[in-house]
């Protein structure tokens, strides 16, 4: 290596011990990198909801106890189905298992529920995603628009439009 050349560090075989458990309001302070004030407060309504039992709302944690990411799953979209949707990793830890580990725990909990389907809608914009759902069992069988209000860097809201593909999977 050159005096002068950047040092270059490969980590390789590094191993975090995860966990998922329900997301709480308290660890929405730790999330912005999942999205805007604007969505984070979507989300707190979102818990209101959980303490229902209408949605499950998970948070993935290594030894920290800090959500590295986070997702629900809505029982109420479709009867005998859980719905996953928000489903989001931070993006420094993406592709490494995590969003794997978060799905598969959602589809714990649904199977807890004693329902056997699982679904889910992935923008079409977002390839990766999709390839991650379909490897993990995940069918595409619709796509419909879908649309929410997202914050602008200014803190004005604007609505995003999109269109998703739906997608399936029978739990065993």
């Amino acid at each position: 290596m050159d005096a002068g050349s950047p040092e270059v560090l490969t980590l390789s075989n590094v191993v975090l011990k995860l966990s998922a458990r329900d997301l709480v309001h308290a660890d929405l302070v730790s999330c912005g990198w999942a999205g805007s004030e604007h969505h984070l407060a979507g989300v707190a309504e979102q818990l209101k909801r959980a303490r229902t039992g209408e949605v499950d709302y998970l948070a993935v944690c290594p030894a920290t106890d800090i959500p590295v990411a986070k997702g629900g799953v809505d029982y109420q979209v479709k009867k005998g189905v859980g719905t996953l949707w928000q489903l989001a990793v931070h993006p420094a830890l993406q592709s490494c298992g995590i969003g794997t580990f978060l799905v598969e725990a959602a589809e714990l909990r649904i199977r807890n529920r004693g329902l056997r389907q699982a679904e889910l809608g992935v923008e079409e914009s977002n390839p990766r995603a999709r390839a991650l759902y379909e490897r993990l069992g995940y069918v595409a069988y619709d796509r419909q628009p879908a649309s929410w209000d997202e914050q602008a860097p200014d803190g004005s809201l604007r609505r995003h439009e999109t269109m998703c593909t739906l997608m399936r999977k029978e739990l065993t």
